[in-house]
């Protein structure tokens, strides 16, 4: 979006990302749902079997077998290789990516910076090291995942303890024109290092798993460790909120004639024209549509 060639593409791809983004709680939750009906009421035998126990309580650890479960006992032999083979397609491609944006912004933000004289080649052969450290890293990484309660609530808690700051930064620099650079540097430092004090503490309990490491009930660190994740975030909202506020009024005001259009304080009357010219109807029925699905998204499945 911030790419866009104009407002109106920009507003688009927005709209669009959004009916995107509802997807995943449909492609994570309702496969689990679906297990869980066909598990309870016996029809598929291998179900029941792994995710009910003798007495008929629910294992809730091998709730996260839900997916392949369904994949190995519902579909059918050749529907099921299009499904795997569908899944580590989408996966090889999406890691691929990742590596790619990674090991791109590590050579050319911080190596090249350090390196300003380095040559092409040299260039290209770090960047192959820091994708190979990237994977490495990855892999050591997964036991950290498994100790957690499913890949879904432990990237939930990681979105959640990295994207405060940047939300702030975005959400607060277009409503306050007073707000500089040097604010938005601190409340983007500030809540990175909150964010990596919570993985840092969650980390050796996870590692540990049921039976392994745990903190002193009552300790500081048990606190952090047991604070609800999206509490978390909200404290990480508040603290980066504050901090951001704070160190811009304490340093000088930016200069008005750069952001002029880019806060709600420096828009113009030709700029309030611009904009009210770029979208269409289309756009506001899209809009509504996607507000409209995210509320019957909350209510259908509140319990």
């Amino acid at each position: 979006m911030l790419g866009a060639p104009n407002e109106r593409q920009a507003r688009r791809g927005s709209i669009a990302a959004s009916f995107f983004k509802l997807l995943p709680v449909f492609i994570f939750i309702i496969p689990g749902m679906i297990a869980f009906a066909l598990a309870k009421s016996g029809q598929i035998p291998a179900l029941q079997q792994e995710m009910f126990g003798p007495g008929g309580e629910l294992i809730r650890a091998n709730s996260q077998k839900a997916f392949p479960l369904l994949v190995a006992a519902v579909l059918p032999i050749g529907i099921r290789g299009i499904v795997v083979a569908g899944l580590l397609a989408a996966l090889m491609s999406s890691l691929a990516g990742a590596f790619n944006a990674a090991s791109t912004l590590f050579t050319m933000d911080f190596y090249q910076r350090l390196r300003p004289k380095v040559t092409e080649e040299r260039l290209v052969w770090i960047g192959r090291v820091a994708t190979g450290v990237m994977v490495l890293i990855g892999l050591l990484w997964i036991p950290v995942i498994r100790g957690g309660r499913g890949l879904y609530d432990y990237l939930q808690g990681v979105q959640s303890y990295l994207a405060p700051p940047i939300f702030v930064v975005f959400f607060f620099g277009i409503f306050m024109k007073r707000l500089n650079a040097k604010g938005c540097l601190a409340a983007l430092g500030t809540g990175f290092t909150l964010g990596l004090f919570r993985l840092a503490v969650d980390t050796p309990v996870k590692l540990g798993g049921a039976g392994g490491f745990a903190y002193a009930q009552g300790s500081f660190f048990w606190v952090v460790n047991n604070i609800f994740f999206q509490y978390y975030s909200l404290l990480i909202f508040l603290v980066c909120a504050a901090v951001m506020i704070v160190v811009s009024y304490l340093t000088e005001a930016p200069s008005y004639e750069k952001i002029s259009g880019l806060t709600y304080g420096t828009v113009t009357a030709e700029h309030k024209k611009e904009s009210r010219s770029s979208w269409q109807t289309r756009d506001v029925v899209a809009s509504v549509v996607v507000l409209a699905l995210i509320l019957a998204a909350y209510l259908y499945f509140t319990g």
